[in-house]
């Protein structure tokens, strides 16, 4: 096992000017679940591709352990890698396949053959062990390349998307027992994925990544309840979380008829560099929906901008989602003459008509504050 270090790791790739991956500054540790995640085209594969020396790093410098890999071959780098299509040699058994690296390796068929029963029985794919690919399922062939990487016993495990070809159902399941067995197992493990829900349920820490740039890295609780600029607070989270701009005044935010409470330092800071608006966050379940008199308890702590006006902010439903355990709305709300999108979570068992109106205030304690300008966080 060893852990990983990106120090300032940069990729330009010939005849573009703009890096596909820039000053990548990341520390694994040891035995880590990593994920690297951001939409196409951020460079989170081709960052999985310069740590497995299949791209060259044109910049800065990659460490494995207290090595120094940073222009070595892949097969000197003792890792293992996982890709989405699977891999798989379609005329080997599935013992072939997993064993195949060791014999090229020169292990002798004896210990090639406890290796591979000892992973098979590990991924439950013992019984297929004689069979070929052609003869298996996408899950289980994404076992079986999962098994052709552990029984090279690497110091690190590199996944490349590698649930993207199954379906949803399996793709639920086979993500449980991926964690589990890296967990079991206690290997480093740096694992791509577009799926924000992936990444969250999966990594240790999440690294999320823009255009090249590194976001922020941190952990799955910690990315959702403190992002650190707009780009993550809209990228994490489904549904994703509701971001509009609005005025500052005295105590706080105007939103709609009422004035919702802000963190001072934000405000300040805000104030500070001449703004005089706000990009308020709140993800669909921080949302209270306002009773006629303006008070459900909930919202307590709001100061009405206007006695003769509801509470809050009126939001015309467009469609309902009802998933059992959850409902949310899909609405459209007016900010400063703008029509804008909201996604609101409502009682499951209380839920409004479409076309109705409801009045919904942020809870209080439950807002983000981001700069309008830079797209920072000011809120703590």
């Amino acid at each position: 096992m060893a852990t990983v270090t990106y120090e300032k790791a940069t990729r330009v790739y010939p005849g573009s000017e703009v890096p596909a991956v820039d000053q990548l500054d990341i520390q694994i540790e040891d035995g880590e679940f990593l994920v690297l995640v951001g939409p196409s085209g951020c460079g989170k594969s081709t960052s999985l591709r310069m740590l497995a020396g299949l791209e060259d790093v044109n910049g800065g410098s990659i460490h494995i352990g207290d090595r120094d890999v940073t222009h070595l071959p892949p097969k000197d780098r003792d890792i293992a890698m996982v890709f989405q299509n699977y891999a798989l040699y379609p005329h080997m058994t599935v013992a072939q396949n997993m064993g195949f690296a060791l014999k090229i390796a020169g292990v002798n068929k004896t210990d090639i053959r406890t290796k591979v029963e000892e992973a098979a029985k590990i991924l439950d794919l013992t019984e297929y062990l004689d069979r070929k690919p052609k003869a298996l399922s996408g899950g289980q062939r994404q076992r079986v390349a999962m098994g052709r990487a552990i029984v090279r016993e690497p110091q690190v495990f590199l996944m490349d998307e590698p649930l993207s070809n199954l379906d949803a159902k399996l793709r639920v399941q086979t993500r449980t027992q991926i964690a589990g067995l890296q967990r079991r197992l206690g290997v480093t493990t740096v694992y791509v994925t577009h799926d924000q829900v992936e990444a969250m349920t999966m990594g240790d820490r999440v690294a999320v990544l823009k255009d090249g740039l590194l976001q922020q890295v941190d952990t799955p609780r910690n990315m959702y309840d403190q992002p650190a600029n707009l780009f993550v607070a809209g990228f994490i989270g489904s549904p994703a979380m509701n971001l509009v701009e609005v005025p500052i005044t005295d105590g706080g935010v105007k939103f709609g008829n009422s004035v919702v409470p802000i963190e001072r330092a934000a405000l300040t800071e805000a104030q500070g560099k001449g703004d005089t608006t706000v990009v308020v966050g709140c993800r669909p379940e921080h949302f209270a929906v306002v009773t006629g008199d303006g008070d459900n308890g909930a919202a307590s702590g709001l100061a009405k901008a206007d006695e003769k006006k509801e509470a809050g902010l009126a939001v015309t439903v467009n469609v309902v989602e009802e998933t059992g355990a959850d409902a949310y709305v899909y609405g459209t709300a007016e900010f400063g003459g703008e029509v804008r999108d909201l996604v609101i979570r409502v009682d499951s068992r209380d839920v409004p008509e479409k076309g109705a109106k409801v009045n919904v205030v942020p809870r209080p304690g439950e807002t983000h504050v981001f700069a309008t300008g830079s797209g920072e966080r000011l809120s703590d």
